[in-house]
């Protein structure tokens, strides 16, 4: 006698079905509109929209286009729900694959499209393209998180830039001017703002003058042997937590910053009187932090008048001797 097995999982409220179907791969959500006439169409109201390389793993000439109205049609029917989040990420190698002349994605299309279903997040990694993302990015009321890897790109950002809600905003392998500045001074409530290998070029100053700013890593890690021609001014009184990996800067100004919890500081290529004593004043800014992780040339501290830290509970040194080596 065959045993009758209850779908329980059917009996759920679709707009748990469609968080659950959020988890799975794009290609995964799809294929489960053949279970039953309930499931039908039910990938179509899914608040999160991601692809990734999986989604693109198995293009033919043959069906690429057919890939790209599925996408047309997902993201720009009438009608849709609300979108929480729209990614597309780990697809370098496949835009370059099937973005030629015959087959061009229409990706400013699709982020036009999930801004006018008020996306709340985007995340873009996306390889070097001049005209991949429209302006209306950077007017867009409903962005709450902003992330942006586009190796190589170098970004020019409008002066009218209105993002009222934003407060996450990541950029990683990307080349900036002082447009960037701007754009950050007018996020009027950013609290995470991050640059993973990015580069400032043609700027003298970074200059960060955010009163939200919860959160700030300058993850550039450029090496010891890099010479950064800027100074580093923050200005964020309410900063928790405060990441600098780079070469050491021409110099660097550091607001008071009484709520800072945590801070991680590696500088490399400290190996002189004048370096040392530009190292030195970075890390008198954060005298404040109850947690710290310091990687620095242990040579700083023989030369160096350093603070005391009135706050500390976490200390955990990497020093580097003058070889570079950590010890």
């Amino acid at each position: 006698m065959a045993m009758c097995v209850e779908d329980r999982i059917s009996s759920f409220p679709d707009p748990i079905l469609c968080h659950i179907l959020s988890f799975l791969p794009i290609k995964q959500a799809v294929r489960t509109s053949i279970i039953s006439t309930k499931w039908r169409y039910l990938f179509a109201s899914l608040s999160t929209i991601k692809f990734d390389a999986y989604s693109m793993s198995d293009l033919t000439d043959r069906n690429v286009d057919s890939f790209k109205n599925f996408v047309d049609r997902l993201l720009k029917s009438p009608d849709l729900v609300r979108l929480d989040c729209f990614r597309l990420s780990h697809m370098i190698c496949s835009w370059n694959d099937w973005n030629d002349g015959d087959h061009d994605f229409d990706i400013s299309g699709w982020i036009c499209a999930a801004l006018c279903r008020g996306v709340k997040e985007i995340d873009l990694q996306l390889s070097y393209r001049e005209d991949i993302l429209p302006a209306v990015l950077f007017t867009c009321g409903s962005l709450v998180t902003l992330k942006l890897d586009a190796v190589g790109h170098n970004f020019e950002f409008p002066s009218d830039v209105c993002l009222g809600n934003l407060k996450t905003l990541h950029f990683r392998d990307s080349f900036f001017g002082d447009s960037v500045l701007r754009f950050i001074s007018n996020c009027h409530v950013l609290e995470d703002l991050a640059f993973f290998e990015c580069d400032f070029y043609n700027t003298s100053v970074i200059n960060i003058q955010t009163l939200s700013l919860k959160r700030f890593i300058l993850d550039f890690n450029l090496g010891e042997f890099a010479d950064l021609k800027y100074v580093v001014v923050i200005n964020a009184p309410n900063l928790v937590y405060f990441q600098y990996t780079d070469a050491v800067a021409q110099g660097y100004t550091l607001s008071t910053m009484k709520s800072l919890e945590k801070a991680h500081i590696k500088i490399c290529g400290v190996d002189t009187i004048d370096s040392q004593a530009i190292a030195a004043h970075l890390i008198q800014g954060i005298c404040n932090v109850r947690s710290l992780r310091l990687t620095i040339n242990e040579g700083i501290f023989r030369t160096s008048q350093l603070p005391i830290f009135h706050n500390l509970i976490e200390f955990e040194f990497l020093g580097r001797g003058f070889n570079g080596r950590e010890i």
